[in-house]
């Protein structure tokens, strides 16, 4: 088993699209439209057979959490292959101007890491 996907909505679709290509070394599929449900969303492929992220989007929505219950939903994680890569791409995101939500660390559990605002303020851990 494994996780084949998660999904976010988006306020701006584009601009979280962007994000995750830009820094994220993803790549992305064809837009999909609903035209009826005014329903729009793109997946993010994270390598061959790996897990997706799926990016969605609808004009009028108020609470995009009640779409999908997000209430438990804390953040999700990125490997980016090593200490050095979380230290580097870090200091990337924070010259681009993104928020750094935790300077990079070794927590409790083992795992060096840092974490970052995506651009809707969505926490994402950047693991090494």
């Amino acid at each position: 088993m494994k996780i084949e996907h998660l999904a976010v909505w988006a306020d701006n679709l584009e601009l979280l699209r962007q994000f995750y290509m830009t820094y994220f070394d993803v790549t992305s599929g064809e837009k999909y439209v609903n035209p009826s449900k005014k329903f729009t969303s793109y997946f993010l492929y994270f390598g061959e057979d790996k897990t997706r992220l799926e990016l969605m989007h609808i004009p009028e929505i108020e609470n995009p959490a009640s779409k999908g219950n997000l209430k438990g939903l804390a953040h999700f994680a990125i490997s980016v292959g090593g200490k050095d890569a979380v230290n580097a791409l870090t200091e990337r995101l924070r010259g681009d101007g993104y928020t750094i939500a935790s300077e990079p660390r070794t927590t409790g559990d083992g795992y060096y890491e840092s974490a970052v605002l995506d651009p809707e303020g969505n926490y994402l851990e950047i693991i090494g």
